[in-house]
């Protein structure tokens, strides 16, 4: 039987429409897009309904909590224009500093103050309005790394790291602060300040290499990482039977994420034994090592450093695959509160403020939204 040659076309017509739009189905991976954005919308409006007059969130506790609750409804689609976010973003500039730092006066954080808060401000950026406050900022934070300019050469164990701010000794946790801070500011891993917090950063691994020659790195050697190789008496409680240096999540997802920045592939061979440690630890129900210590900034460094990673899934110990951005948002939502709020019943770190715990939480969500995966064909 012969088909009028204009019905034939027609039928061809609409055979290539269903492949292409067959082809152009693409799986998805994460969390239901429904939920991500509920859960995501009420703790926005929680800590709405919490920002004080001035544009402040828990202002006894510096301008930490404000800085990253900003940057989290940033980073999960409020416009700068917003009036929340615009009365933040005023609040945070009434402390910057002469010395281009961005900090509560007399504050013993300063340099993490300045980071978070200059990663808020390079998100909002716009139009230059922030460009002086950045530069400014950017200025202070390289000048806090411990290095040659405060008399210590790379033999030294604190070389390359930074504190919370004065007198105050390296840590893990500042660092990643700092090398985050400097890459939202355009560094990239030719930078001097980001090769000498990587020295830090290798350190603070228990990975016995070139890179590590601390007398912790061989005792434990499972490629996690620890808060910082400058011990002291209060590190006593971190050290583990063989007499190393505990890992633990928070700081491995951390090290993890700043190795990254600083140009390590995964072919590294400190990459590669991190994500094992992360495999065999996987988890979004405490933070690995510390239990519910520490639990929402846990959750941050998980899902920063993992979207940095750029893996969709990560095998665990028994060879099950899991979706972390589905693991996390369903894991966050079951905790959510009524008021759209987090708490931690840990105070340790403060997380039993809500407003710190939702705003690690909010900046979380930002890195777990549905994504899909592989490109679309056409």
């Amino acid at each position: 039987m012969r088909f009028p040659m204009c019905l034939l076309m027609v039928l061809i017509g609409v055979a290539i429409t269903a492949s292409e739009g067959r082809a152009a189905e693409s799986p998805m991976c994460g969390p239901k897009p429904e939920l991500h954005q509920t859960v995501v919308s009420r703790a926005i409006e929680y800590l709405s309904s919490k920002q004080s007059p001035d544009g402040s969130l828990s202002p006894q506790m510096g301008i930490g909590p404000t800085a990253l609750a900003a940057l989290g409804m940033l980073r999960n689609g409020r416009e700068v224009a917003d009036p929340v976010v615009a009365k933040a973003l005023e609040y945070l500039e009434k402390y910057v500093q002469e010395n281009g730092g961005i900090y509560t006066p007399g504050s013993h954080i300063s340099t993490y103050e300045t980071c978070v808060a200059l990663v808020c401000f390079r998100e909002a950026n716009r139009n230059g309005r922030f460009d002086k406050v950045i530069a400014a900022g950017e200025k202070f934070i390289r000048g806090v790394q411990t290095d040659e300019s405060k008399g210590k050469e790379q033999a030294d164990f604190s070389y390359g790291g930074a504190g919370y701010g004065g007198k105050s000794r390296p840590d893990l946790s500042n660092t990643a602060f700092l090398v985050e801070a400097l890459r939202s500011c355009g560094a990239g891993p030719d930078d001097e300040a980001l090769k000498k917090a990587l020295v830090f950063v290798s350190r603070c691994q228990n990975l016995e290499s070139p890179h590590n020659t601390t007398p912790y790195a061989a005792k434990i050697n499972d490629g996690g990482f620890y808060y910082t190789c400058v011990v002291s008496r209060q590190d006593e409680e971190r050290e583990s039977p063989e007499g190393g240096l505990r890992s633990y999540g928070s700081m491995t997802y951390s090290g993890l994420k700043s190795m990254i920045y600083a140009g390590l592939t995964k072919d590294d061979p400190r990459v590669k034994a991190a994500v094992k440690w992360i495999g065999k630890n996987y988890d979004v129900r405490s933070n690995p090592g510390m239990g519910d210590a520490g639990l929402y900034y846990y959750y941050h460094t998980f899902a920063k450093a993992l979207d940095v990673f750029g893996e969709d899934e990560i095998v665990d110990a028994a060879g099950v695959k899991h979706d972390w951005r589905k693991d996390l948002t369903e894991e966050l939502a079951s905790r959510q509160r009524s008021d759209g709020s987090w708490v931690n019943k840990n105070p340790r770190w403060m997380e039993s403020d809500s407003n710190l715990a939702t705003a690690f939480a909010l900046l979380a969500l930002s890195y777990c939204g549905p994504k899909q995966v592989g490109p679309v064909q056409r």
